[in-house]
């Protein structure tokens, strides 16, 4: 997976059929994609299909090591830190379900805009056997209110766009044809503030808990 540049914008299409799940190499490749985007243009992450994440592929998770799954975990930790850290403005133009570490991705963006539909979403690692990683922990505890992220996580409860839209949590809805067209516009509108790349990162500095002054500010 890689960004692919456009007329003012980057994009980045989760592409692993037929769910987008995550294994080793996605999520190498992905961390390799969000460390290396040094435009100034902001970027917007999508999924190819009807699915936008799967989260973490639980087949190819289950055939890991121990020493596999250690670093495993740390490779998902420093690809949603890159991406939680990125300065330019990054929106989410969620194209359908998200779950696990497909909707910790979405957590990690700025606008986040959700297809129309009956979508599926949660925080299932509970029940798929996942422990969070360290960096997707702390994303989602600082992105998703207490009362619903403890459902999300410890019932594994499967929430609906509506429900993610009245929390917060997802910013607005759009059609299927209008999602990339809106999320276009609000990541240069985003883009458009001067002070954007500095309030990002006081806002999401201290969460880092470490030195990421080339990524952010």
């Amino acid at each position: 997976m890689y960004i692919e540049t456009r007329d003012g914008y980057g994009l980045l299409e989760l592409n692993r059929p037929p769910v987008n799940a995550l294994d080793f190499a996605a999520v190498q490749s992905l961390l390799t994609a969000f460390s290396q985007y040094e435009q100034d243009q902001p970027l917007i992450v999508t999924g190819k299909g009807r699915v936008f994440c799967a989260g973490v592929d639980t087949v190819a998770y289950g055939a890991y090591s121990a020493e596999e799954r250690r670093g495993f975990f740390r490779a998902i930790t420093e690809m949603t830190d890159a991406l939680y850290s990125l300065r330019v403005p990054v929106v989410a133009a969620i194209n359908g379900h998200a779950l696990g570490g497909g909707l910790v991705l979405a957590m990690c963006t700025d606008h986040r805009i959700v297809a129309e539909g009956m979508h599926r979403f949660g925080l299932t690692e509970a029940l798929a056997g996942v422990p969070f990683p360290e960096g997707p922990l702390e994303i989602v505890k600082q992105e998703i209110p207490a009362p619903l992220l403890r459902n999300m996580t410890l019932s594994s409860q499967i929430v609906t766009p509506k429900t993610l839209i009245e929390h917060a949590v997802f910013d607005e809805v759009a059609s299927d044809d209008q999602l990339l067209p809106l999320a276009i516009k609000r990541a240069r509108a985003l883009a458009e503030q001067p002070a954007f790349s500095a309030v990002k990162a006081q806002i999401r500095g201290p969460l880092l808990g470490f030195d990421k002054t080339k990524r952010i500010g």
